[in-house]
């Protein structure tokens, strides 16, 4: 492509300047092919102070404005979850594309009308589900899809972040974490329910147990969830907020991770080294997964943003499109069916 040939660049939009939004606006200042115009926030204050950070895109305080002034190519939505639909509505209307942040407008109800409204708009609108862009489940994910470790028998992960001990929980980073009334797997969940449809395409059943361990939290912390396959490969979500895993920084990965196979296993530790260990060995060999250690999830948000600019520009099918994703939510709805009942729920059976 010649000089004069170059696309310009893709015109961004952000909203919301909360915590995470500062992930989704420094990968957005830094990528290339991508000009970061405008930043929308009902806290003017806090909108100039982030912008101010992050390269300077101009501040709005409402997300009308910054459409009709800048008329953006995508919207990239990082606002609280009940503000989704009616943004993902006007960014539709003004002919953007979307990305949602998650809880993707609050639930499943709320995500089937943004995607119907979506469907008849022909606008792409795809979530903000970031963890299957890790550096880690990337690379194991391709091991496992080139037969490293044979046919595969079953994926587990074991979240431990220890940040859910005592009154104090959650305050500090995101306190609206406590008053949730579902927590675990609404809010952390659904991200690994969403690396094992990644990992091992779609299960079939499930079954749950889910706790709460601290009472300052109004919702639960802490539970088991097992995902059966037709062909009888399992996927375990072992998740406890309150306890910690081996790590230098417990944010990272949030816990540990394992894949079995019949020639052997991948292993994710703590810090996010990836290593095969055969069937008839204990020797551990690195698996390649570089990642920057000083970004969320080793750099996870400008991963799934710079897949989605390459989506965008050349026509290509999009991972995490609102439509494909209510399938992980209507999961999270049988895993609470599942505690509830006590019972394996049949994913055919759907909300």
């Amino acid at each position: 492509m010649t000089g004069s040939d170059k696309r310009p660049p893709l015109r961004v939009v952000v909203v919301g300047a909360g915590y995470f939004a500062q992930f989704h606006c420094q990968a957005w200042a830094e990528a290339p092919d991508v000009a970061f115009v405008g930043l929308v926030d009902r806290d003017r204050a806090k909108a100039a102070a982030t912008a101010a950070r992050w390269g300077g895109p101009t501040v709005f305080t409402d997300l009308a404005a910054a459409l009709d002034a800048l008329q953006p190519d995508l919207v990239d939505i990082a606002a609280p979850p009940e503000a989704h639909l009616d943004l993902i509505d006007m960014a539709s209307a003004a002919g953007a594309a979307v990305i949602c942040q998650k809880p993707f407008c609050g639930g499943l109800a709320g995500a089937r009308a943004a995607v119907a409204l979506a469907a008849e708009r022909g606008t792409p609108l795809i979530v903000h589900e970031n963890f299957r862009f890790q550096p880690w489940w990337r690379a194991i994910g391709r091991e496992i899809a080139g037969g490293r470790i044979g046919q595969l028998y079953d994926v587990t992960f074991r979240l431990r972040p220890g940040d859910g001990q005592g009154p104090a929980a959650y305050l500090s980073r995101q306190p609206y974490f406590q008053t949730m009334p579902r927590f675990l797997v609404h809010e952390t969940a659904v991200h690994l329910i969403d690396v094992f449809r990644f990992l091992m395409g779609e299960p079939d059943w499930v079954m749950a147990d889910l706790r709460r361990l601290n009472p300052a939290i109004r919702g639960e912390d802490a539970g088991t969830i097992i995902l059966g396959f037709a062909d009888g490969r399992r996927a375990l979500f072992d998740g406890n907020r309150l306890s910690a895993h081996v790590a230098e920084n417990r944010r990272l990965v949030m816990g540990e991770a394992w894949a079995d196979g019949a020639k052997g296993a991948l292993t994710l530790n703590g810090d996010g080294a990836v290593a095969f260990r055969a069937h008839d060995g204990n020797a551990l060999e690195p698996v390649p997964a570089p990642f920057q250690a000083d970004r969320f999830g080793g750099g996870c948000v400008g991963l799934l943003q710079a897949h989605v600019v390459q989506a965008l520009s050349s026509g290509a099918p999009v991972e995490n499109a609102a439509a494909s994703y209510l399938r992980n939510l209507e999961i999270v709805e049988a895993v609470y069916r599942a505690n509830d009942m006590g019972a394996r729920i049949d994913l055919a059976d759907r909300p």
